[in-house]
Parts: structure tokens; C-alpha cells; sequence
């Protein structure tokens, strides 16, 4: 018989060793006393192939029409064709995009955060380039067979100018770069 304590090490050590880490994608309506009504989506940890599918599931369940919508960013990038179809799929269903002054947007959040209509950053958005050429590992790559991965074409896409691809290439995988507030702006994500 094993005693909760034991139980609750294996756990964490279970969720430690996972090779398959997945962003934490919530979608919640609400009602706002000025506004009206709300959907807000938070999209944290690591992007990983299947959180398309998780924030499209949760958009889903709440059909309708909102006043706003709006996804928060807390996170630390992950796959980078994985983030570009999220925020093919945010600019698509109108969302705005906000990184919270306690948040950070790094690495391919950065997809996200291109894709809001409206951009607010009250954190920190850090850039540096893919740790592999194609954008994925050759596990991750294989989930996406279908799509092509082109910084510079998504980001053309979002209204946002082509260079920061190139400024993104520039930044080697273990560095990070934090934006200043003139850098967002001359992004357009500000």
C-alpha cells in the first residue's frame, strides 16, 4: 500500500518526465459591469502540438457574441508552427492580445502576441531565434507535416514588420532578449 506522501512524489516526478509538455490553454466567459460580456483566453507554460485543438475546443464551448476577447500571455514559447496556428486562430476569431505586468511573452509567444488586434504589453517580451532551423524538433515537426513554417510570411500576415523575423534569427537559442517599450512599438506590439 503506498502512503499518500509516496503517492503525491510519484506524481510529481511522473509530470517531471513527461516528454510531452503542453501549454496550459484556458477559455473562460464572463460578464463585465461596463463592458458586457467576456471571453478571455490565458495561454501559459510551453506551446506544444495540441494546444490548437485545446483553444479551439475551449472557444467552442463558448459560442456567442462578445463585447471583448482577449488572451492573456504568460509564457515561456515552446513550438514555434504549434503558435503560429494559435494565433492564426486568435487574429481569426478577433481576440486582443495583453502580457501582464507580472507575465512574460518569450521565444514563440511572440506568434501570439502578433496576432492580437489590439496589443498591450505591461511585461516583459523577450525574443530569440528557434533552437532548431525548421522551428521544432523532428518529433514536433512530424505533427506538422502539413504546414510550412515562415517567420517572415506570419508575421507579414499579422501586420508586423518582417524584420523582427530577421532580429529574431540574430539571437542564438540559449539568449534572450527583452524589448524595450520603443522596440515593441517599431514591431507594431505595442
Amino acid at each position: 500500500m503506498r502512503t499518500p506522501l509516496i503517492q503525491a512524489a510519484l506524481l510529481c516526478a511522473a509530470a517531471l518526465c513527461s516528454t510531452t509538455s503542453q501549454a496550459r490553454v484556458e477559455v473562460e466567459a464572463s460578464q463585465h459591469q461596463r463592458l458586457g460580456p467576456l471571453l478571455a483566453a490565458r495561454i501559459s507554460e510551453d506551446i506544444a502540438p495540441g494546444d490548437y485543438e485545446a483553444l479551439l475546443k475551449g472557444l467552442s464551448a463558448h459560442p456567442g457574441k462578445f463585447a471583448r476577447k482577449i488572451v492573456l500571455l504568460d509564457n515561456i514559447g515552446g513550438s514555434a508552427p504549434e503558435a503560429m496556428r494559435i494565433g492564426r486562430l486568435l487574429r481569426e476569431t478577433g481576440f486582443d492580445a495583453l502580457v501582464p505586468a507580472d507575465g512574460v511573452c518569450q521565444g514563440s509567444c511572440i506568434y501570439l502576441l502578433a496576432a492580437g488586434h489590439k496589443k498591450t504589453v505591461r511585461g516583459y517580451v523577450g525574443l530569440h531565434r528557434p533552437p532548431f532551423p525548421a522551428g521544432d524538433s523532428a518529433q514536433a515537426q512530424a505533427a506538422h507535416r502539413d504546414q510550412r513554417y515562415s517567420p517572415t510570411v506570419y508575421l507579414r500576415e499579422m501586420n508586423i514588420p518582417s524584420r523582427l523575423a530577421d532580429e529574431m534569427q540574430r539571437i542564438a537559442p540559449h539568449n534572450m532578449r527583452v524589448l524595450s517599450s520603443q522596440e515593441l512599438i517599431r514591431y507594431g506590439l505595442k
